[in-house]
């Protein structure tokens, strides 16, 4: 074989060869050879102008210069792939080779030096000498195998990521609680030492065995969180949790949304969310806690909307004018995927402000069951925005199985906020914190 000067032989060379001798062993359809290799570009070290130049010689080839026993072999002069790719001479040799050197063509020269060939009445080559394509079908198998454990490895890398937000959130949440309400413990300095561990999260382009020791990073702090938190309060058990004014809960519909619940008939967990009512609501565990023994008031009766009347431009939100909750719209689609999913289908979109989480959950409940009449109770009792939240919960609760009757599930939680014991966002920090210890 005759290697011109800016083709001397080298290792990458050689091994281009013995591809191009078993690829004229294999009958593969040439989109299927490019394609593979287009898909492990990155990974092999393809450039843009590298795929380029691999297209313009596909092009050149036709479907039955790939079948088995024969050469994709492409005798193209260089003004003419000059004039495909746009490259100068210098640009078009130094892809050339690296296409070579990749082991992804083998350049076929003739006796002397030039490139040509011929083809039969069936369009079969008979004889030419340039650029051979046969590595491609060669290594089809091999950049397919590839591109499987790349996509793999993604996936795997983007739950890991997952991971990381989830944690994120729930270390967040305690340490701004643990601010807002005056707790005890090092809460300056751990809230220091996470903005060190944000501004040290990598690129996408991390590895999985670095993300992993990320995971841990974050796990282990959350724990120290967790830890400190728990340290500074002392929840009390379920059964010594009271409604603050049970004449006044059963005499009227309002509801002290920041109270504890577990719904009739149901085995879950505690519920947690707040929302902002017309008048204030009664202080959750955190406040009564450093209330210094201060009575809280008395509720004062609340004007609920009909479900016909909801007005749909008004803002809603989780937090009282005293902010007694974290939960938002962006932790409650977090806590809940599965509302999130189809909340995001019937509404089009991204779920913009809590006139359109309603919407959707109004959508939503009964594709898990739930009556109209029980959507309608819960709006008069809870209030538009806490509704639709309860609605997220359960709806994630029953796709997982942990809520097999939905609409008494419902009925449940209005039933314990009317008496008092009604508190949801303990509950979504609950499901954040297991999302995060399971992944």
């Amino acid at each position: 074989m005759k290697h011109n000067g800016w083709r001397k032989p080298t290792p990458g060379l050689v091994v281009a060869e013995k591809h191009a001798q078993a690829g004229e062993q294999f009958d593969i359809p040439k989109s299927q050879a490019t394609s593979a290799a287009k898909r492990v570009a990155a990974a092999i070290g393809l450039q843009a102008q590298d795929l380029l130049l691999l297209d313009t010689f596909a092009a050149f080839t036709q479907p039955q210069d790939w079948e088995q026993g024969r050469r994709p072999i492409v005798w193209a002069s260089n003004n003419f792939l000059m004039e495909q790719t746009g490259f100068s001479l210098s640009t078009l040799r130094r892809h050339v080779r690296r296409l070579a050197e990749l082991g992804l063509i083998w350049i076929k020269d003739s006796p002397n030096g030039k490139r040509y060939g011929h083809r039969d009445e069936d369009g079969v080559i008979v004889e030419a000498y340039g650029f051979d394509l046969a590595p491609l079908a060669a290594r089809a198998e091999e950049f397919e195998t590839l591109y499987v454990q790349l996509k793999e490895e993604r996936e795997f890398c983007a739950s890991l990521r997952n991971v990381v937000t989830i944690t994120r959130r729930v270390i967040r949440a305690k340490i701004d609680k643990a601010l807002e309400s005056g707790l005890r413990g090092p809460w300056k300095e751990l809230e220091a030492e996470f903005t060190v561990l944000l501004q040290g999260l990598p690129k996408r382009t991390t590895t999985a065995h670095k993300l992993l020791d990320i995971v841990d990073w974050f796990k282990a702090f959350k724990d120290r969180v967790e830890e400190a938190f728990e340290a500074a309060f002392d929840w009390p058990e379920e059964s010594d949790v009271k409604s603050p004014n049970p004449e006044a809960s059963s005499a009227s519909n309002v509801v002290p949304i920041n109270t504890n619940m577990t719904p009739t008939g149901a085995s879950d967990g505690t519920h947690i969310l707040t929302t902002k009512q017309p008048d204030p609501v009664i202080s959750n565990r955190f406040e009564t806690k450093h209330a210094a023994g201060v009575e809280p008031e008395k509720p004062k009766p609340e004007r609920f909307e009909r479900p016909g009347e909801v007005d749909h431009d008004i803002e809603w939100s989780t937090h009282t004018g005293k902010r007694t909750s974290d939960v938002d719209i962006s932790m409650l689609m977090a806590t809940c995927p599965h509302f999130a999913e189809m909340a995001r289908a019937v509404g089009g979109g991204y779920i913009r402000d809590w006139n359109e989480l309603h919407r959707a959950a109004g959508q939503i409940r009964g594709m898990a069951g739930i009556s109209e009449d029980a959507w309608n109770l819960s709006q008069r009792a809870l209030g538009p925005a806490v509704a639709a939240a309860a609605i997220a919960l359960i709806f994630d609760k029953h796709t997982t199985g942990e809520v097999k009757s939905p609409g008494g599930y419902l009925r449940g939680m209005v039933e314990k906020a009317r008496a008092g014991d009604l508190h949801l966002d303990r509950s979504f920090y609950g499901r954040l914190s297991v999302q995060s210890a399971v992944q």
